[in-house]
């Protein structure tokens, strides 16, 4: 395994348990439970909109473009899979590593958010 870590979001999970179900036609009652929460978080009953792959990994490269969370790639897999639009929800996530961020950072993040699911 490489040192780089690799983050995934709700919606890859989903579609890799689908997937594993359609070729073995069936899922352990774990994977059930796992496909279950996934469909869940990835859809617009969790935020208010779904989301994809994509989506995900495209905010997630944006955020990670900013200084303070490119040293934290955690934190910006989180907020891209959060997908905030609320400044109190990006103080949050930061505040779990204790770190201080500025409001044009936070701004940034809520920009980035707001750019890729069509908010205004």
């Amino acid at each position: 395994m490489s040192d780089e870590e690799v983050f995934t979001n709700f919606a890859s999970v989903r579609d890799m348990l689908l997937d594993a179900q359609e070729r073995r036609g069936f899922l352990t009652y774990e994977q059930k439970a796992a496909l279950q929460h996934a469909e869940w978080a990835a859809s617009d009953n969790r935020n208010g909109y779904k989301t994809e792959p994509k989506v995900f990994e495209d905010i997630f490269a944006a955020i990670k473009e900013i200084e303070k969370f490119a040293k934290y790639p955690e934190l910006a897999a989180k907020l891209a899979e959060l997908m905030p639009l609320h400044s109190d929800d990006v103080r949050a996530v930061a505040a779990s590593r204790r770190i201080t961020i500025e409001n044009s950072e936070i701004d940034a993040v809520i920009d980035i958010v707001r750019q890729h699911i069509g908010v205004e």
